[in-house]
Order: C-alpha cells, then structure tokens, then sequence
C-alpha cells in the first residue's frame, strides 16, 4: 500500500496522472507553434492559412461572427483538456492551492499583454461580470450623474439601471454619430455630456454595433481633469490590436477573453489602475475577503481553473503569431473588404473608414434589402455566420475579420454578397 501511495505521489509530481490525452502543453505547445512556423513575421496569404488551419471550425462553415464568440484553437483546446484531466485526477489538490504559480503566471502574461502590472489584473469571468463590479461599487447620491452613450451594450448599460439607476442617480444617454469624421467628433459629444454632477464615464472602447472605436485616451484625460472617473467595456478589442491601459489613462477595462483572444468560454480580464482599485467592492465574498490586493474581487473559493489556464494557453497563441503581426492584420482584412465593395450603390459600408475608428469589425447595409432576410440568405445558400445589426438604423450585417480569415475568405464573402444583391 505504501509503496503505491509513493508511486501515485511520484507519479503527481511530474505532472503525469492524467496527461496522456493530451500531446503538447506548456513550454513543449509553446515550441511546436513555433516549430511549424506561427512565430515567422510572415505576412503571406500562405502563412494566414497556416494560422486558420490551428481552429478546427465545422466542415462547410464560413465564420464571420468572431464579435459574438471566438473558437479557441485546437491547441488552446488540448491545453485547456489537460489542466481538466488533472483536475479530475487529484480534485482537491488542484482546486486549492496547487495551481497557485500557474494562476500568477497567467496573471503575468494578461498584464504583459495590455503593459500594466500583475497587481492591476484580476481574472474574472467575462465583460458582464465586470461591468456589474464597476458599477454596484459606487456609492454615488441621488442627483450624480453616469455618462453611458447609446451604444452600449446591453451589459455595459443595464448593471448601471439596476445598481444606481434605481438609488436616483442620472444616467446620461448621449448620441453617438453612426460615421463620425474624426476622433474629435466623438470627444466632443462626450464633453458635452459632462456636468458638474458628473462622477462616472463607462463607456465602449469599440461599440458592437458598428464596430466603432471610441477615444478612450482623450476622454480620460478630459474626464481625470475634472475629477471624473472612467470605466472601460473592452469586449470587442481586447486581442484584436494592441492596447496599452497605462496609456490609454482609464481607471477600469473589462474584457472577455473568449473573443479575440481565443480563450475557453466564460473567462474574462478586469483591470483596475492601482490608484482607483479602492472604489472596487467585489461581487461575491468568502474566506480571505480582508484581502487587500486586486484577487479579492475573483475570491470565487471554488471555479473552474482548467479554463483560467486555458487563457495562459490563449496568451501563448497570441505572443506566438505576435501581438504586431496581429494588430496589422486586422487593419489589413478591414482595408481589403472594404476596397471590394467601396464606391458601390449596391452597399452601404455603416462603419469608420479611418483606422483609428475602426478595425476587425465592419458592418454593410446590402441596399433594399432586410438584414434579416440577408442573414438568412447567406447562411442557407453559402454557410456564412454573421450578425445581423438592426439597431440605430443600421439593418446592416456585422462582420468579423479574426485572424482565421483569409482574404480568400473575404472574396468568398463579397462574391455572395454580390449576388444577395443582384
């Protein structure tokens, strides 16, 4: 019996009880990415089929929804499979306590990508959570005011209804051009929205309704200047082209990663700037609620941790291929769909021409014709997933060039969008 334990002990400790399903993980996934090329610098079509090929989407599917949900890779799968395997080999080992370096190290890779510190990052569940954190914090007073533009999303804009709203405090609903001109636009429809009873900003740094950048570093700065705070809901851009908080000035950023970072589903970053993380209460407490370091607001006691180093897998993915590779590929699949259909009466291309108001996420009008029915229509006759946008009077298709579609992809989609409109 002894001599049993000490082999199930010795077997624990070199992370071999049940890790036979799973080929590659850690420091050895890290070096078959780059083994097959994904760390080149390559900005061939040939190198972005290389990358689509690591996602195993359904035979026959054309996926351009990544703005709803994005695929983890099969590597970032496999990852994911192998912490849940040893999960379920020692439950309570894994669950409390023996992940602890793991869990920091994940924390580490979040805060390297965004350039902040590992003290700032919390790792919660997705943006909704974030966004009920930020705004059941505040004790704000009947008469303060909140600035949330018409373009929020739903849950960026009702944990503010429920949590303050209902105390007396304004929500302020300011309108946001559909096609703004300039970054300036935008920051004016901000400036003029402020008040002097005015305490919180929350505000998208790309709206999912056009994929609309907003100016997150301008109205911080105008915001801080007068006392204000702002609290970022960074969904649709967390992973689809470099972000720097520190200098993007906001207080709080909130984000699911399952979108353009390719993590496992219900996994999601909080950032709070060291100076403002003592507005934060956390949304649920338990043992070791006296902590006083950003952890306290993901005191969960027991979660499902396969997924939270599934995100360290997803970060690797991401630093693999390369944050820059990345972030100029977005602009690319942007530029080369909209030189396509641009200058056609067919079309209505309903987002920012200009790079710093808009990039991955593009929606088109196809003229006279319901978006719904063309949503269907697509999906039926070619296999294409979008989203269709009727909000605003956009009645536009969303769509979502992630870094598994190639341009082949994009010819793919205009030609049957072509003839959806003919």
């Amino acid at each position: 019996m002894e001599n049993t334990r000490r082999n199930f002990l010795k077997r624990l400790g070199q992370g071999t009880l049940g890790s036979m399903t799973l080929p590659m993980f850690g420091n050895e996934l890290q070096a078959h990415w780059q083994a097959i090329g994904l760390n080149s610098n390559d900005s061939t079509e040939a190198y972005w089929k290389l990358v689509k090929s690591q996602f195993n989407l359904a035979e026959g599917l054309h996926y351009f929804n990544n703005a709803s949900l994005g695929a983890s890779s099969t590597h970032i799968q496999q990852a994911t499979n192998h912490f849940r395997n040893l999960l379920d080999g020692f439950p309570s080992k894994y669950m409390w306590g023996g992940w602890e370096e793991e869990k920091e190290q994940t924390r580490e890779k979040v805060a390297h990508l965004f350039s902040v510190t590992a003290e700032e990052i919390a790792l919660i569940h997705n943006t909704t959570e974030g966004m009920n954190l930020i705004a059941r914090s505040f004790d704000l007073q009947p008469g303060d005011e909140v600035i949330l533009a018409d373009h929020e999303h739903a849950s960026g804009r009702i944990p503010w209804e429920v949590w303050q709203e209902t105390k007396g405090i304004k929500l302020v609903r300011p309108e946001l051009p559909i096609v703004p001109k300039n970054v300036q636009e935008l920051v004016t429809v901000y400036k003029n929205a402020i008040t002097s009873r005015t305490k919180v900003i929350s505000m998208c740094h790309m709206v999912n309704t056009n994929g609309m950048i907003l100016p997150i570093r301008e109205v911080s700065k105008m915001a801080h200047e007068k006392g204000i705070l702002v609290a970022v809901d960074g969904a649709q851009t967390a992973g689809m082209f470099n972000i720097d908080l520190k200098a993007l000035e906001c207080d709080f950023y909130t984000a699911s990663a399952h979108k353009w970072l390719f993590s496992p589903k219900g996994i999601g970053i909080f950032y709070a700037k060291k100076e403002s993380q003592q507005y934060l209460k956390p949304l649920m407490v338990a043992r070791g609620h006296t902590d006083k370091s950003i952890r306290r607001l993901e005191n969960y006691n027991t979660r499902n941790l396969p997924e939270v180093l599934g995100l360290g897998a997803a970060i690797d993915f991401h630093h693999t291929i390369g944050a820059a590779q990345i972030h100029q590929r977005s602009f690319e699949l942007k530029k080369y769909f909209r030189s396509k259909l641009e200058g056609n009466p067919k079309f209505t291309i309903k987002s920012p021409a200009q790079d710093e108001l808009s990039a991955a996420i593009q929606v088109v009008e196809v003229n006279g014709k319901d978006v719904r029915t063309v949503k269907q229509e697509l999906w039926d006759g070619y296999g294409i997933d979008c989203r269709p946008m009727t909000s605003h009077n956009l009645n536009a298709l969303r769509l979502s060039f992630a870094i598994h579609i190639t341009k082949q992809d994009i010819d793919y989609l205009v030609n049957a969008l072509h003839a959806l409109a003919a």
